[in-house]
């Protein structure tokens, strides 16, 4: 995993990012693991693990939305 050193201002900004992505991830992780037991073995590739790709995919769209959407707020300060 990477380890960013981040400043003070910086790790509040990614603590409030943090709660936001957890409720998002909550939900959809019981989407993933509902899908996931509702196939047996022999259904877990191909089509299976392609909606579940999409859906990590999704999840990360939704993680760079967030942020975005939390800085036009002015909740977070934009860098360059």
């Amino acid at each position: 995993m990477c380890q960013v050193k981040l400043n003070e201002e910086q790790r509040a900004e990614a603590a409030r990012i943090e709660e936001i992505l957890l409720a998002t991830m909550r939900a959809e992780a019981k989407v993933i693991a509902e899908l996931l037991a509702s196939k047996g073995n022999s259904q877990l590739f191909g089509a299976t693990e392609f909606e579940l790709r999409d859906r990590c995919l999704a999840l990360g769209r939704s993680a760079v939305e967030t942020v975005l959407e939390e800085r036009k707020k002015g909740g977070t300060k934009v860098r360059a």
